[in-house]
């Protein structure tokens, strides 16, 4: 029943949609990468999506629960977004959702090499 009851929970995805000043992804990328890779307890996986031949992207984060994202917030993580900040052609839209169904994927999903 334990297993049954652990299925019904969802993850929660913070997600971010932008675009970077021309040029900019690539950089934008390995800051990303490097903010992302200070996350544990709590972190479930994460994804950065972008749009063939543009500088726009869709970052999703997940998460165990909605608390844990703010738990993660240190000195590496902070610097990382202070400097990807100004990489962007304007301020990205953001926003929190619950996962409502997961077809056809792991248990855990993240960036490849980036976890693990």
């Amino acid at each position: 029943m334990s297993d049954f009851l652990d299925r019904l929970q969802h993850k929660y995805a913070y997600v971010a949609i932008g675009e970077f000043k021309p040029g900019c992804f690539s950089e934008a990328r390995q800051l990303y990468e490097k903010a992302v890779s200070t996350y544990s307890e709590g972190f479930k996986g994460a994804y950065l999506l972008q749009e063939p031949g543009s500088d726009r992207g869709i970052a999703i984060i997940l998460w165990e629960n909605p608390g844990d994202m703010d738990s993660h917030v240190t000195p590496a993580y902070a610097e990382a977004l202070e400097r990807i900040s100004h990489l962007f052609a304007e301020p990205p839209t953001t926003g929190f959702y619950e996962v409502c169904s997961e077809l056809g994927l792991p248990g855990i999903i993240g960036l490849p090499g980036l976890l693990g």
